[in-house]
């Protein structure tokens, strides 16, 4: 593919254009412009393209136009940047960046700020620049944030490797590294852990932007101290108070819609309600799974339902454009239709349900009417990040057995509670009963069992969760465990457990769901147990039957299988599991799955 050239290098040729001495590569006539530098609307305006960006902006780019110019007349539509995803992680999609790309270019997102803290659980710094590699080849604008917290929470969970401020230091010299991934360990921050300030100083003295993550409902102190650490940004908000508080100490709030995440609804209201100044504000989706980006699409999602949450459409394309551009810094490059800019357009007849008619991307038309139209290169992935989960063992129903203390005939344990379309769980109890000195999960409240997959330790950790319904002997089992990716297992049958886990080992991992034994749907994810190099349709085929092996095991939670790769997330209240135990996240420590008055 081509290299696009700088804005420095293309200056010749732009202002020639735009002088009229050259002709344009594209001219696009009789747009109704959105201007989101002014928050307008300018009818019957052109744009004139050269070198991949824009040259002229006006009401009447005929003078650009030679022999060779390539001409679309618009007849009145409307002519909007390219959406950018201010915070992502591409392996939530399940694929690879050339198939997310190839998946989320018909919905109009040209630029991605993606933070590969999955794939740098697993490989580390290696796997990182194997994701920029890969990001760096396509048609469209992967940005990489170079992942912070690897492990999350050290002391709490064992990654397959760990970064640290040696690694940053050198991923801020790479060409594609736009700042400082989710500093996810805000205890550690707001505590000054030495390597996580070092961490920051790293991506300051690169003059680069510092990802925040603060999932916490406490504004007090604690918030403050985070923020006087450097994180410029913030996703973690689930009400309008979070997102005042991170504009007023001059954050960015980021709302996020994701597959699993309703968080715009509750914070725009700072906009559309108290009237806050709506540059600080950012959308975003964090998270997509496949089946998301097939069906209902990515940047566009959000946008139409921020729109129909009641932000001004002008103010909603603000959040996912130049907002985003400037708060990384590339306000001069991408975000807008404005000279010199990456020319990244959309045109749409409508700015309220935003249909996706045609797609460009520097200057390139790469998408019409929802089929993507240019190749997106894939990396040749090195053998050993196909060959990822190492049990160490061969599994069987006795690893997920839970003895209950001696002479009880019922336990008062500790019970994983999912909340249904949000991060946080609860931390609920609930009194089990023991069967032949084992305890059993009841009702609503099932197994969960975390199984070391990097080092083939061999270590099983079990405990219980609720929220799921599953009824019968069933067992769903994945790789995709944030933040560690270990593997998790949730079931009502060991033995299906076992036979999960052992059957993601023999695949390289993914999800699977079983029941009385037999599979009733996999997932296969090769790539470092995380994603799949096949186009996203196939992938969504595969994650739809697995939503609906979930359906027919009991489960009625909407985005089940989102809410179950986040059991292991350490860093998100209130209980989660880990490879080293059942986690309080309230309190940042190990706890015991029994309460002390259990017998």
């Amino acid at each position: 593919m081509e290299m696009l050239k700088t804005w420095a290098d293309s200056a010749a040729d732009l202002v020639a254009v735009a002088a009229g001495r050259k002709s344009a590569d594209l001219v696009l006539r009789n747009a109704c412009l959105v201007n989101v530098q002014t928050r307008e609307i300018l009818d019957g305006w052109d744009v004139a393209v050269a070198c991949g960006r824009f040259a002229y902006v006006g009401p009447d780019a005929g003078h650009c136009i030679g022999p060779d110019t390539e001409l679309a007349d618009l007849q009145g539509r409307y002519l909007i940047p390219g959406f950018c995803d201010g915070h992502m992680h591409i392996e939530s999609g399940m694929l690879t960046p050339a198939e997310f790309a190839r998946a989320v270019i018909p919905h109009g997102t040209t630029t991605m700020f993606t933070d590969p803290h999955e794939i740098a659980n697993v490989f580390g710094l290696r796997g990182v620049r194997l994701m920029h590699d890969e990001a760096q080849l396509q048609p469209v604008n992967i940005y990489t944030q170079m992942p912070s917290c690897a492990p999350s929470a050290p002391g709490l969970e064992t990654t397959g490797s760990g970064i640290g401020p040696e690694d940053v230091a050198e991923a801020m010299t790479w060409p594609g590294i736009v700042g400082l991934g989710e500093m996810m360990n805000f205890p550690g921050v707001v505590a000054g852990d030495a390597m996580l300030l070092a961490e920051m100083a790293e991506t300051v003295k690169a003059g680069k932007v510092i990802g925040g993550h603060y999932a916490s409902p406490d504004l007090g102190p604690a918030f403050h101290a985070y923020a006087a650490g450097g994180p410029a940004d913030d996703h973690e908000g689930v009400a309008e108070a979070d997102a005042i508080a991170r504009v007023r100490q001059g954050m960015r709030a980021m709302l996020r819609l994701g597959s699993a995440w309703y968080d715009v609804e509750r914070q725009i209201t700072a906009v559309t309600e108290r009237g806050l100044d709506p540059r600080n504000f950012i959308l975003c989706t964090d998270d997509c799974h496949s089946g998301t980006l097939v069906n209902d699409g990515h940047m566009n999602r959000v946008l139409r339902h921020a729109i129909a949450c009641g932000c001004e459409p002008l103010i909603a394309l603000q959040m996912a454009t130049i907002n985003t551009a400037t708060h990384f810094g590339l306000e001069r490059e991408l975000g807008s239709i404005a000279p010199g800019r990456r020319a990244d357009l959309i045109v749409t007849s409508d700015l309220r349900s935003l249909p996706v008619e045609t797609v460009y991307a520097r200057g390139r038309k790469v998408a019409q009417d929802g089929d993507c139209l240019v190749a997106c290169p894939h990396l040749d992935w090195p053998d050993d990040t196909r060959r990822s989960v190492n049990l160490g063992k061969t599994l069987s129903a006795t690893d997920f057995e839970i003895a209950a203390p001696d002479g009880a005939n019922q336990v008062k344990a500790k019970v994983i509670g999912v909340v249904e379309n949000q991060a946080p769980t609860r931390a609920l109890t609930a009194d089990l009963p023991v069967r032949d000195g084992v305890v059993e999960g009841a009702g609503d409240v099932c197994q969960i069992a975390l199984v070391e997959r990097h080092k083939g330790t061999g270590g099983v950790v079990n405990g219980f969760v609720s929220g799921f319904g599953y009824q019968g002997n069933v067992a769903v089992a994945s790789t995709v465990a944030h933040d560690s990716h270990h593997m998790i297992v949730v079931g009502t049958d060991r033995d299906s457990m076992a036979r999960a886990s052992m059957r993601l080992a023999e695949v390289g991992g993914g999800v699977t769901v079983f029941r009385d034994g037999a599979e009733l749907a996999l997932v296969d994810l090769p790539i470092a147990g995380l994603m799949s190099d096949r186009p996203a349709a196939e992938v969504a085929a595969k994650a739809q039957a697995m939503v609906e092996a979930m359906v027919a095991c009991g489960c009625t939670l909407n985005n089940a299988y989102m809410q179950h790769s986040l059991l292991a997330l350490v860093v998100i209240p209130e209980l989660r599991i880990s490879d080293l135990g059942l986690v309080d996240v309230t309190r940042f420590e190990l706890t015991d799955l029994f309460e002390k008055d259990t017998l």
